[in-house]
């Protein structure tokens, strides 16, 4: 009994020990009691039997306590890993939408470049046709709406003009004659200021071309230039021929004579200095106008138009006593020079389209190069007792039929007015010409530089039908020959 109170009283020393030390490590107690009755004391020490499991749990714990660092630190690497990951996936998002978008641009190019398969579906196929259709559709529409937008724009501005210009006409008219100042006074008609088929006209049909080889070959001649003579130094045109003189360039053509320049016709018992065109379109034409310069003035009377400002008494010709002296010099006709801006004459071109069946071609070129031709199968001019009423036969061409309008119609001038227009069409639009009511083609108009002209009238040199009203053309010639059949 006394050993076991020493024992008792060691493990509360022992207990008493270790609180004092705080921090020391604690000690378990293990009694071990025999089943047996005991005959002695039974008694441990508890720091020698545990300072190895100590030791081993507090190795433990540093190596959970590093495990658990380096997972941290994998948590920290993976919580930025993901941000990256994140930033990729909306960069990876916004570059397929931007792929899809220049898929979309590309795809109607790639499906135009691109060549029929032929084992492709037929439903495909059909598709593809289908969105084509479409897109055309949709490109025709825009493109009729602002065709529409500029018609409506053009015909305000041709009212405009249209009352502009009535209005001066009345002033005009109540000057020159105050007596018809009370007179009903028409509107000056208009050609548009833009040909028609420049703004989808339906109707215009002057201007369509098949697919002969006529039409063909106006397309590939409009890129030729048209014939301008270079002028000579001296006041008087020289022949290019001693030998003649001929009854038309084409007969000059036939005999071998290829060069253009001015030749001596003989009319009758009458000789007279033309241009002869032996190079275009097969040679042999008669230049009866020809405006390149402005260097002429084409606002001039009746007598002038007919025979020009060198004419006689006896109707404006230099008569040839008799058919052998041809030694006299030729006769200029007309008004201008053969080989300058220059009108042959309206009693001339009658003797020359009085024999036989002839045509007429008219060449056309603006200020931007571009030529263009007409082509009337047949052309004459009736005697004076008609007043030179112009017959033309079918229009070919791709410069637009502007003058089939003026067919049939007698030729005016400032001071012989035979138009129909209640007023001076001749006055209106500086020139002479087969003026109805009034013109849709002016060639012996004013002749202005640049092409675009301001003007109280209609008065350039222009063919409504190429490059419309309020354009004044650089170069124009109108050519005559007979009829090759």
């Amino acid at each position: 009994m006394g050993t076991v109170r020493l024992c008792t009283l060691q493990l509360l020393l022992l207990l008493g020990a270790w609180r004092a030390r705080g921090g020391a490590a604690r000690c378990r107690v293990t009694l071990v009691l025999s089943p047996q009755k005991a005959t002695g004391a039974v008694c441990g020490n508890a720091d020698a039997s545990h300072d190895g499991e100590l030791a081993a749990l507090r190795l433990r714990v540093g190596r959970q306590e590093e495990l658990l660092s380096a997972l941290q630190r994998r948590a920290a690497e993976g919580g930025a890993l993901a941000g990256e990951v994140r930033a990729l996936r909306e960069h990876s998002r916004g570059l397929n939408t931007r792929l899809g978008q220049l898929r979309a641009q590309l795809q109607p190019e790639a499906e135009a470049e691109a060549e029929p398969d032929p084992e492709a579906e037929p439903a495909a196929a059909l598709s593809l046709l289908a969105q084509r259709a479409l897109h055309a559709e949709a490109e025709a529409h825009r493109t009729a709406a602002l065709l529409q937008q500029l018609d409506a724009q053009l015909r305000e501005h041709a009212q405009l003009v249209s009352q502009h210009s009535r209005l001066l006409g009345r002033l005009q008219r109540a000057c020159a004659d105050p007596d018809r100042g009370q007179q009903q006074v028409l509107p000056l008609p208009l050609v548009p200021l833009v040909p028609l088929n420049l703004v989808g006209s339906a109707g215009n049909t002057s201007r369509r071309l098949d697919g002969t080889p006529e039409n063909r070959r106006d397309q590939n001649l409009r890129q030729q230039e048209l014939p301008s003579p270079t002028p000579p130094t001296g006041h008087l045109a020289v022949s290019t021929r001693p030998v003649g003189p001929w009854r038309d360039c084409a007969e000059a053509h036939g005999a071998g004579h290829r060069q253009s320049g001015v030749y001596e016709l003989r009319l009758g018992r009458r000789l007279v200095s033309v241009w002869c065109e032996q190079q275009r379109e097969g040679g042999g034409w008669t230049v009866i106008q020809r405006r390149q310069d402005g260097s002429v003035n084409f606002f001039t009377n009746w007598q002038h138009y007919k025979v020009g400002a060198c004419g006689r008494g006896d109707g404006g010709w230099l008569r040839i006593p008799h058919p052998d002296l041809l030694f006299l010099p030729p006769f200029q006709a007309g008004f201008g020079r053969p080989d300058g801006e220059y009108w042959l004459g309206l009693e001339p071109v009658h003797q020359v389209t009085s024999r036989g069946d002839h045509e007429l071609l008219v060449l056309l070129e603006d200020w931007g190069g571009r030529g263009a031709r007409a082509h009337y199968d047949s052309f004459s001019l009736e005697p004076e007792s008609d007043h030179y009423r112009l017959r033309l036969g079918q229009y070919h061409g791709d410069a637009g039929d502007s003058l089939s309008w003026h067919n049939d119609k007698p030729f005016s001038t400032v001071d012989r007015d035979r138009d129909s227009y209640s007023g001076n069409c001749a006055l209106y639009h500086r020139g002479g010409w087969w003026y109805h009511a009034c013109a849709h083609s002016n060639l012996n108009g004013v002749w202005y530089h640049g092409g675009h002209y301001r003007s109280r009238y209609q008065d350039g040199v222009y063919w409504a039908e190429f490059r419309g009203g309020a354009y004044s053309l650089k170069k124009a010639v109108m050519l005559t020959r007979l009829v090759q059949l």
